[in-house]
């Protein structure tokens, strides 16, 4: 998504890499893979079509930025810091848009307000930080305001163009967009060896590449709907041995069409009672929810520990596996 913001958007890819003139860390106060997770990269396509700097999927036709999400509303909503990513000095900033799901009131509504709460930070020598979708009244600084790498800004929202609470983040130098993970534009043999990088070396340990990810996982005693996910409902509604039914739900983002997904309930003797196998996805996902589950039994769920495990099979090779838990107690 191109983000028009502030005037100062100019989409391109710089050409060269930057070597270490400046790095970043994690703009948002999370752990990536637990409690934030990578939803798209920078597109480095220049064509109607989209490709991250992996040459994968995890990106559409001209975002410019870097999304980090966190997983439901109910963390939204409990407040996630986002942090400068390096020392500079804030240039502009907005607040005070509503934190609604575009999908709901529709994109003409956000038409040159796409980045929703924003702010901008200059790093100089050409080096700028965009930090987009921010909560209403969560930012903490105002032009003008020096910033070191850390200090917070404002905290992960769902204001302007959005329908999922994330920040989305976008570097520039000279008025280019750069994506961090290359210091510049994909190369033809993507994943042939590690690119330059603009994160700092602890940052980017943590930010390995992943081909899907689960977003959310657990038990509910009854079915399962995403709007339950989105919000964080389904997570607190925890099943017992004398619920109407026990189901195992999951999130996934980053599917490709093809992906087959299997979800496989076992109870406490480790014996299958319930497996749901999708059929392959007909093109590219980027969410999609599945559950496997059973009713009650007559006298109820038999006490102790039931396990589910989720699988997803590209061209032929789990690509995702995670298995979680629960204990059912009398």
């Amino acid at each position: 998504m191109r983000l028009p913001v502030f005037s100062l958007i100019a989409l391109g890819l710089s050409g060269t890499a930057h070597g270490q003139e400046i790095s970043f860390r994690l703009p948002v106060a999370c752990d990536i893979g637990r409690t934030c997770f990578i939803q798209h990269y920078v597109d480095h396509d220049p064509t109607p079509e989209a490709r991250d700097h992996q040459c994968g999927t995890l990106t559409y036709d001209g975002h410019d930025g870097i999304d980090i999400r966190v997983p439901t509303m109910a963390a939204q909503r409990a407040g996630v810091d986002v942090v400068a990513a390096a020392d500079g000095r804030v240039l502009r900033t907005r607040d005070g848009m509503e934190d609604i799901s575009v999908a709901g009131r529709g994109r003409v509504t956000v038409e040159n307000l796409e980045c929703g709460n924003g702010a901008v930070v200059d790093h100089g020598n050409g080096w700028q930080s965009q930090y987009c979708h921010m909560a209403k009244g969560s930012l903490r600084v105002k032009p003008g305001d020096a910033v070191k790498a850390g200090d917070k800004i404002g905290q992960v929202g769902l204001s302007g163009a959005t329908e999922f609470p994330h920040l989305h983040f976008t570097v520039r130098k000279d008025g280019q967009v750069v994506d961090p993970f290359t210091s510049g534009p994909a190369t033809q043999a993507c994943g042939m060896k590690p690119p330059a990088s603009l994160w700092e070396p602890l940052t980017l340990q943590n930010l390995g590449y992943q081909a899907g990810s689960v977003l959310n996982k657990g038990f509910a005693p009854g079915p399962v709907t995403m709007k339950a996910i989105e919000s964080g409902a389904a997570e607190q509604d925890v099943p017992t041995a004398k619920s109407p039914a026990l189901v195992a739900f999951v999130r996934a983002i980053g599917l490709k069409g093809g992906d087959v997904q299997i979800l496989t309930l076992f109870n406490p003797d480790g014996q299958p009672v319930a497996r749901n196998e999708a059929p392959p996805l007909d093109r590219d996902k980027a969410q999609w929810m599945m559950f496997a589950g059973l009713k009650q039994p007559r006298g109820g769920f038999r006490p102790g520990l039931y396990r589910a495990v989720y699988r997803v099979v590209r061209e032929g090779s789990p690509v995702i596996e995670q298995a979680f838990g629960i204990t059912l107690k009398p």
